[in-house]
């Protein structure tokens, strides 16, 4: 993918690895625009007010980029919240409900207004975000890793639907990267600017490949072709006696 001398948007580039790709891309002489519900924070880049959970907000959104950017052809879908759940507690159901309405509905909404616009001009990038604990259930999270796994097939579906349009699609799977205070939880968290660094290359190779899959997610990845899923889960499982009542 060539990712200079682009016009792009980075809808959840406010903050966290979408911020850090942002300024990556316009580093590289690419025209950026940042998209989330607080932009005032984005120091030198254009931003829009873009709510992914109000379906008006985002086409009035697509409205103004692209008017001011009718040659927009790269989407980065970035938008996520990681919210715990005690599943034995009914009230944990307004959790679940907001992630599957910012994780998986909000790059719905997203992609369904900006692809007209990019099988229009005959061509493009997506670039969507999932997540190693689509493949790996983190327990503590379970409707972030069902959201996550919704986005990884719905990406896949979007790619067979796209071919031939000249829209490329592309799925960035991260591991656990150092922003957002995950480095305070968990010490094996990527720094953010290696992250970067490592999706760079694999994102500017030709072709570039379908996931982005940086060496801290395979274990991820391919913990059930590696026999490891079980042990895995039990070991991220233990995340569970920081429930109240589960010590």
């Amino acid at each position: 993918m060539q990712l200079r001398t682009r016009t792009a948007l980075l809808v959840g580039g406010t903050s966290g690895i979408g911020l850090g790709l942002a300024r990556r891309l316009a580093a590289a002489g690419t025209t950026v625009v940042v998209a989330g519900r607080r932009t005032t924070a984005v120091d030198g880049l254009e931003s829009v007010t873009l709510d992914v959970t109000d379906p008006d907000s985002v086409r009035d959104a697509r409205d103004r980029v692209l008017l001011a950017h009718p040659d927009l052809d790269l989407v980065v879908t970035m938008s996520g919240v990681m919210l715990p759940e005690d599943l034995r507690d009914p009230a944990h159901l307004a959790a679940a409900e907001t992630t599957v309405s910012v994780n998986l509905l909000g790059t719905i909404r997203t992609l369904t207004a900006f692809v007209p616009h990019l099988v229009e001009r005959g061509g493009g990038d997506i670039v969507t975000v999932s997540s190693g604990i689509a493949f790996l259930p983190f327990p503590l999270m379970p409707t972030y890793g069902a959201s996550k796994a919704g986005v990884h097939a719905y990406t896949e579906a979007l790619r067979a639907q796209l071919a031939g349009t000249g829209v490329e699609v592309t799925e960035l799977v991260p591991p656990a990267v150092a922003t957002a205070g995950q480095e305070k939880v968990n010490p094996a968290a990527l720094p953010l600017e290696d992250y970067l660094d490592e999706i760079w290359d694999l994102l500017t190779q030709n072709p570039t490949p379908p996931e982005i899959l940086v060496r801290a997610v395979h274990q991820h990845r391919w913990a059930e072709k590696d026999g490891t899923y079980a042990e895995l889960v039990a070991r991220r499982s233990q995340a569970l006696n920081t429930l109240p009542g589960r010590a």
